[in-house]
Formats: structure tokens, sequence, C-alpha cells
């Protein structure tokens, strides 16, 4: 199996791991006790920690539906939220240029359903 470096964290396939979050940055309060919550539980059970939240959300089944605060607020609410928990980061790209700005978060995912149409092969 090949392994993932997320943070210091390595991803391995050896022991369980938890990746989790809100769907979508709404409130930062919000979000960082969600983290706060899951942190907890994790290392109560003894699992690794992955923080997960989008800060857009373009893959949304209506176009009035909230989207999150978009890509610089987000990384600055990620940023705090990495620093705050000290806890790997990982939240969703939509374009190859948002690689760049979201270099401090360290790692990406990519969200399947729009890959036909964002650029990435």
């Amino acid at each position: 199996m090949k392994s993932v470096k997320v943070g210091n964290t390595v991803l391995d396939g050896s022991s369980l791991f938890v990746l989790a979050g809100p769907c979508v940055i709404e409130d930062p309060e919000r979000t960082l006790n969600i983290g706060r919550e899951m942190k907890k539980i994790c290392e109560k059970l003894g699992l690794s920690y992955v923080f997960k939240a989008s800060f857009d959300k373009a893959n949304r089944s209506s176009f009035t539906s909230y989207r999150g605060p978009g890509l610089e607020e987000g990384l600055k609410i990620l940023g705090h939220i990495k620093k705050e928990l000290n806890v790997p980061v990982v939240s969703d790209i939509h374009a190859v240029e948002q690689v760049e700005s979201g270099g401090s978060l360290g790692c990406f995912a990519n969200p399947r359903i729009l890959v036909p149409s964002d650029g990435f092969a």
C-alpha cells in the first residue's frame, strides 16, 4: 500500500485514522469546535485525526446553496485550526491554480465529481 504524508502524520494503512470535519466552513468558531471534539474523541480511542472541511463546496445541487467563505478567508480559518489543534488539515481544491495558494495546508483532496471540468488529469 502506498503511504501518504499529511502534515507530520503518515497514513500507510497500518492503522485506522479518522478524516473528518464539517462538509463546508460555515462559522469559524463552530468549525474549530467540531475539530476540537473530533480530536478529543480520536485521542480517547487512540486514532490519528486529520481535520477536513471545504472552503468552497462547488458541487452543490442548488445554485442558491451556501458554498463557503472562499479561498482566501477559508485558508485563514483552516490555518488557524491547524495551528490551534495541532492536527493535519485537508481541504478540497477545484482548480490547479488553488494548489499554490493553499500550500500552507500541505494536502488537498480533489472531489472526483469535478474532474472532467476542472483541469486535473
